[in-house]
């Protein structure tokens, strides 16, 4: 087969690719700061962790957090850099939806023209090919193999596209509390969600080494020829300085976007936050968003430490409440309901328990399995009846996080949101006991919601009133929770 150019929509995709993975890699990192801990077992008990990107050694005799974990990169390294995960993820889910686009127009294409030719082995003999030109590499003798990739070329394209590729896409899914929540089986098929958050891990370590040998061989084979046939496709200007030109603009042009990208998350945060959740909540709510958690573990699979994400409430109030076991607690439902509640927690314990053995997935990156036992937040709706124009549910927290937090990200009390179709499931519960224990202040006692197939920061603690609303925009900073108004984290939480 003779080459005479690569086509367009290869050329394209190629340099497509390129930038969507380096957004992935750079927002990868920010994601990866906010627990820089990877695992092989489910529990994250700290000690446990195979490779940890901190120099941290937490207390053992006072209470932490799981911020106190947390690293800040600096902005070189990842996007947007100094501890946003919020901003990190929204970078991290725009790109890609770019790459999962990228990669299903190259799959069509290649399929559709002759060009699979090129990249797919027909034959086993291409692995004794593929040792015999590595052996070449290695003793410094370049193989040249005109109109076709070499052998060892074609193995490692084609791993890439075909194997490493949907690996880093089939782990990336079992990291969706959603996911793991509605196909439990799923997860297991990577031995749980933090086996497959260190394999995705490792696949972004094979992109970086594939860039860096990809790159080493196009210098040995001639940058100005190589980058000629990448850009312009054609063999008889790969020659010539316009495609060197060209390439280098092209790659600056990604660089140019990186700049502007961090510069704009760090400086316009809001605007940021809006801008990407504008494309791509649409489609994580549609994929993530309202699917139902059948997690039943087993006593035995409960984990032995359960991290604390978050302090809690500081006020002299709460302290007083704590120490008589919150018997003066009073738990209020409002807002757009025909009944409006007043509930002691002795009322709410005298009312149907229901109790589930599931998987926490903090936004962080860690998880644990817990006993929650509790209230199902359908029976608090179907007492309270809401009106027809309710529709989302707000729950208010005990906690202060401008007296509560030693750094706070930002002031007012804690609250969140949820939509009331989320707030019927079976699994989402207003829980006051976890592993057959009263719940402990630390996890939010008195009360706290469990909403299994989301991110943990939804499940607001220290719950001390509930409010059914038509729309969120005129609380706090109109995002739907205080981690959505201080943080930038996006309201859809199922991934």
């Amino acid at each position: 087969m003779t080459i005479l150019d690569f086509p367009l929509w290869l050329r394209a995709t190629h340099f497509l690719n390129l930038l969507f993975i380096s957004l992935l890699v750079r927002s990868g990192f920010e994601i990866l700061s906010a627990h820089p801990k990877l695992y092989w077992n489910e529990d994250c008990t700290p000690g446990s962790e195979w490779l940890r990107f901190t120099r941290k050694r937490l207390p053992t005799h006072e209470l932490w957090t799981s911020r106190d974990e947390e690293e800040s990169f600096s902005s070189w390294i990842a996007l947007p850099g100094r501890k946003n995960l919020g901003l990190g993820r929204h970078w991290h889910f725009l790109a890609d939806a770019g790459w999962l686009l990228t990669g299903l127009l190259y799959v069509v294409m290649l399929c559709v023209t002759p060009e699979w030719r090129r990249l797919v082995p027909i034959s086993w003999s291409i692995l004794p090919g593929a040792l015999h030109v590595l052996r070449s590499y290695l003793g410094s003798h370049l193989v040249v193999t005109p109109g076709q990739y070499n052998p060892l070329e074609q193995l490692a394209y084609f791993s890439v596209v075909f194997l490493l590729s949907p690996l880093a896409i089939a782990t990336g899914l079992a990291m969706s509390p959603s996911i793991a929540a509605r196909f439990p089986w799923y997860i297991r098929l990577f031995r749980g969600r933090q086996a497959a958050r260190s394999i995705h891990f490792l696949c972004l370590c094979a992109y970086l080494a594939f860039f860096v040998v990809h790159l080493s061989m196009v210098i040995a084979h001639g940058a100005i020829s190589e980058m000629g046939l990448i850009v312009l496709g054609d063999i008889r200007l790969a020659y010539g300085a316009l495609g060197l030109i060209v390439g280098l603009a092209g790659l600056a042009g990604i660089i140019v976007i990186h700049i502007v990208a961090t510069r704009y998350s760090l400086s316009h945060p809001r605007l940021v936050q809006r801008r990407t959740q504008a494309l791509t909540d649409p489609l994580r709510r549609a994929l993530f968003g309202y699917g139902r958690s059948v997690q039943r573990y087993a006593p035995t699979e409960i984990s032995p430490y359960f991290r604390v994400n978050g302090r809690p409430p500081a006020g002299a109030e709460y302290a007083a409440m704590a120490r008589e076991r919150f018997a003066s607690f009073v738990l209020d439902v409002d807002g757009l309901v025909e009944h409006p509640l007043h509930l002691t927690l002795a009322e709410l314990r005298r009312w149907p328990k229901q109790t589930q053995i599931t998987k926490h997935c903090c936004i962080q990156g860690w998880s644990a399995v817990a006993s929650w036992s509790g209230v199902s937040l359908g029976e608090i709706v179907r007492h309270c009846r809401p009106l027809a124009a309710a529709r989302y549910v707000v729950f208010y927290a005990l906690d202060d996080k401008s007296t509560s937090e030693p750094d706070p990200a930002g002031p007012g009390g804690f609250y969140g949101t949820i939509d009331i179709a989320l707030a019927s499931h079976p699994q989402t519960i207003l829980a006051y006991e976890m592993n057959d224990s009263p719940l402990p202040v630390p996890h939010g006692a008195p009360l706290r919601l469990r909403v299994e197939t989301q991110l943990g920061f939804t499940m607001v603690k220290y719950v001390r009133r509930i409010e059914f609303v038509h729309d969120y925009g005129h609380i706090g900073a109109g995002q739907g929770g205080w981690r959505e108004d201080h943080q930038y984290y996006s309201q859809e939480a199922g991934i």
